[in-house]
């Protein structure tokens, strides 16, 4: 799989690095809607979708996982994603790949009570176990360093991306 994996983004890279212009695209849309308290249907192309609710404490049914838990499942997987991308391009043979993702909260800022209390996380921890017989701590923790530098979802949350808010009619 790795080989499938090293041939696809060397066919990747060669073909932006002579299309640069192609290389810009805006993502596939995901569009919430609220259909019974804070539990919400999620839709994306191609039939994606997901449900997410909030928990008890804030008036949600816990009835699925929180668009925060998304989040944080969104950077562990996208960063298992990266390592196997990298290992497979640059010839290392991984075994497996582990990656658990926590962070720390205050409730303060979601629920407005503290307007100097961010809404969002306050910290995020990624941890890796990566089983690559073959290969050095150092290169591994390359591998890792890699992987995070270039995952979407982690890249996203530690830089301030613009963002546009408007209200449809």
């Amino acid at each position: 799989m790795s080989e499938r994996i090293r041939v696809a983004i060397e066919s990747a890279v060669g073909y932006l690095t002579e299309h640069p212009d192609e290389a810009r695209y805006t993502d596939g849309f995901a569009t919430a809607k609220l259909e019974d308290g804070l539990r919400a249907t999620v839709h994306g192309p191609d039939g994606a979708a997901m449900i997410t609710d909030m928990p008890t404490s804030v008036g949600g049914a816990a009835s699925a996982p929180s668009p925060g838990w998304f989040l944080r499942a969104a950077e562990a997987s996208c960063t298992a994603t990266l390592i196997a991308m990298r290992a497979a391009h640059l010839g290392v043979p991984v075994e497996s790949i582990e990656v658990t993702v926590d962070s720390q909260s205050d409730d303060r800022g979601i629920l407005g009570i503290d307007e100097d209390t961010p809404a969002g996380p306050l910290s995020t921890r990624v941890r890796v176990r990566i089983a690559a017989p073959a290969s050095s701590r150092e290169e591994l923790e390359r591998l890792l360093e890699w992987a995070v530098d270039h995952c979407p979802v982690t890249d996203a949350v530690r830089r301030a991306v613009p963002m546009a808010v408007e209200l449809a009619e």
